[in-house]
Order: structure tokens, then sequence, then C-alpha cells
């Protein structure tokens, strides 16, 4: 596993947490502009798929925009995560949207320091590990954080929101 020896900068959502007392890890990985998915970041990492979670924004039609945090290997359930935000209907917001919406890039969206406070639900199986990864808020770099901290930190909830990917072969 090859680990930078250089320090990852730190990220407007590092500097939440530092601000917040929160404590964390920042991990910087290998970017492959053709494999933004969380499986090569994990691959990167050297850690379980499990444990890396992704950033999804959705956009509901009773509530509005609202975040999904799910494992990595996992794609969102879009009735379920209509039904725990509140909503009749809900999509993945287009690409495009991403960052004027959130201010991240796709690839390096964060559920720390968002533009603004999205409601944001978590896959209940975050609370089963010790720790988990998430987006540092831009390509390459990811934050090792306690996932009982992250859910304080964004005020999260969680769900049961996702459900494996039909493995791609």
């Amino acid at each position: 596993m090859k680990h930078h020896t250089a320090k990852p900068e730190k990220t407007n959502a590092a500097r939440l947490l530092d601000r917040a007392r929160i404590d964390y890890e920042l991990i910087s990985y290998e970017v492959d502009e053709e494999h933004l998915a969380a499986t090569h970041v994990a691959e990167q990492l050297g850690e379980d798929i499990a444990t890396v979670f992704k950033t999804l924004v959705l956009r509901g039609d009773r509530t509005g925009y609202f975040v999904c945090v799910v494992p990595g290997d996992h794609e969102v359930d879009l009735k379920a995560a209509a039904r725990v935000s509140g909503n009749k209907k809900a999509d993945l917001i287009p690409v495009r949207e991403l960052l004027p919406v959130t201010g991240y890039i796709r690839g390096g969206c964060s559920p720390i320091g968002m533009k603004k406070r999205f409601p944001t639900f978590f896959h209940a199986s975050v609370a089963e590990h010790a720790h988990v990864y998430i987006s540092a808020g831009v390509r390459g770099v990811q934050i090792r954080i306690a996932p009982q901290a992250l859910l304080e930190f964004v005020g999260g909830e969680t769900a049961v929101l996702s459900r494996p990917m039909a493995s791609a072969d």
C-alpha cells in the first residue's frame, strides 16, 4: 500500500473538524481520472470497501437537496432514500449541479463543509466500524474518522438507504 510521505494539504472539511476539535486523519491516495469510483479509492488505501463511504447528493420532490453517505460498493436505493428523507420521489442530481450546489466536484464530494447544510443520511452500517473514510473535499485525499464523531458533526441520521451494487463483471 502506497502512503505518500508528503502531508496532504488541509482541506476546508479538515479545518472545520479542527475547529470542532474532532479527531481525524488525512490520508492521500493516487487519483485516477478514469476511475473516480470508491472501489478504486479503497484499493489505493488498502482498506475494505465497506469502510470507504461515498457521498451522493439527491433532490427530493418535497424537501429539495439532501445527502446520502453510503459504502463504496453500494448504490442508493432511491425509494428508501425518498422515504427516509420525507419525499415521495428522489433522484441523484446531475453531475453538473454538484459544484454549484455543494461547492465540491465529483470524486471529491465530502459530507462536511458543503455550501449549505443539507439533511444527511448515512447507511446504517457506518456504526459497525471503528473508523470510516470519507472524502476530504478534494480528489486524492480522504478523512479517516470515527463514525460517531462524524454523525454528530454533520447531524447525520442512519438508515438502510442503499444496497450492494450488482457486481460489475
